[in-house]
């Protein structure tokens, strides 16, 4: 049964006890936090699960015979289970515990890619990746003396899907492409572009570091190769994310560093390394951050991702509407609020992003003013940066009004006109 605005609006208001956080004042008025997409804030149960770690069962993982060791290494384990179900994977050993998206794309890059892209193979990117789904490939292509191709983007910053069964051809090695655009807001037709990229022989690897906490995300349907996301935007701790890939992929990839807990077994002049997924996991792992990150899925799976994706859509369209009746506001990416996550970016005219920003700060409001890790993106949008609103599960309608009263109030101090 579809969801009302009123159901959606009374479990917002319980969500919001669990973030304690949300009852900051900030220059005299409370917060309203709209830089999601940057960072989500962390309920109260991710934050008494590091606590109860640290104050109960300490310890190291996998190297231990004694209780603490044990009950550490269980818990962590645990969350990979926890993490394959999140995302349909079909085996643990698939999941693949790193710092975050960017170090999930450079061990693909340094690994995979490293033997598998030769001189005069292609890389297929989108003109809105994050930098981190980018410089990889800038430097990887350098090195192997490939060559970047870029898909093109409609008037709305959809990919030009027409032009993507032209560009994807025989030559293209790699498929590197954002789910869901952090500036844009748009979703991107991964499935649709893997299926291409398939038909050629082509890998594909899909950055979910704004998908996976705004709706369902099924790797099996995706149908993707490699899937990296963070887990510090879906109510985790920072520090820590996955790289899922196809084992087969896995397993023929050179580990990514080395030390401690990736090796089976080390001679003075060799060594051999362990099996997934410890291969990829060199050194003491982030072990509290880990477990932490179990319970921040275990809060979303509560909710329900489609009640998630139900907010966001509702709130974001909302947003849009409210935002668009004020002169002078360009709004970036779909208008279709169904084809985007909930980021609104935009700029406001005779208004720098920064200087906006700032006078936000002024009534209490978090946003992101600036380029947003997308340089060239904004480069093709002709513009130095954009104000950026963002939105996650604590976030209401309420707020989405006190940003719309405050940017006309900015407008004002600032001696602009455009929005009267």
């Amino acid at each position: 049964m579809a969801q009302t605005s009123k159901d959606i609006d009374s479990k917002t208001g319980e969500i919001r006890a669990d973030f304690a956080i949300l009852d900051r004042v900030i220059h005299g008025k409370k917060l309203v936090y709209l830089d999601n997409a940057a960072t989500s804030q962390k309920p109260k149960a991710v934050v008494d699960a590091l606590v109860d770690y640290y104050n109960n069962y300490n310890a190291n993982v996998h190297r231990g015979i004694h209780t603490m060791s044990e009950e550490a290494t269980a818990a962590y384990e645990g969350v990979r289970e926890t993490i394959k179900g999140f995302i349909n994977a079909v085996d643990t050993c698939e999941v693949i515990y790193t710092r975050g998206t960017t170090e999930g794309i450079n061990l693909v890059a340094q690994t995979w890619g490293r033997i598998n892209i030769l001189p005069g193979d292609e890389i297929v990117l989108s003109p809105m990746e994050h930098h981190s789904n980018l410089v990889p490939w800038q430097v990887l292509a350098a090195e192997r003396d490939a060559r970047l191709v870029f898909l093109k983007l409609d008037d709305q910053g959809r990919i030009d899907m027409e032009h993507a069964s032209a560009t994807i051809n025989a030559k293209t090695k790699l498929l590197a492409i954002s789910h869901m655009s952090n500036v844009l807001g748009t979703i991107n037709p991964v499935k649709e572009l893997a299926q291409m990229a398939h038909a050629h022989g082509a890998v594909v690897i899909a950055d979910g570091a704004q998908s996976v906490p705004h709706m369902a995300c099924d790797v099996q349907d995706l149908g993707v190769d490699f899937f990296v996301f963070s887990f510090h935007k879906m109510l985790g701790p920072t520090g820590v994310g996955v790289l899922w890939g196809k084992k087969q992929l896995l397993e023929a990839m050179p580990p990514y560093q080395y030390g401690g807990d990736m090796i089976a077994s080390v001679q003075r002049e060799k060594s051999r390394y362990n099996q997934l997924p410890w291969k990829f996991e060199a050194g003491t792992p982030n072990v509290a951050d880990v477990i932490a990150a179990g319970k921040a899925i275990e809060y979303l799976q509560t909710l329900g991702m489609d009640w998630v994706r139900d907010h966001e859509v509702e709130l974001t369209a909302y947003a849009m509407q409210k935002l668009g009746t004020l002169k002078g506001i360009e709004i970036y990416g779909p208008r279709d609020a169904k084809e985007r996550g909930g980021v609104i970016s935009f700029n406001i005219k005779g208004l720098h992003p920064h200087d906006l920003g700032q006078i936000l700060n002024e009534s209490g409001i978090a946003i992101r003013a600036g380029h947003h890790c997308c340089q060239p993106l904004m480069k093709d949008l002709g513009v130095m940066g954009t104000a950026r609103a963002s939105f996650y599960i604590y976030n209401t309608k309420a707020e989405v009004d006190v940003l719309a009263a405050a940017l006309c109030e900015a407008d004002k101090v600032l001696g602009n006109v455009a929005l009267r």
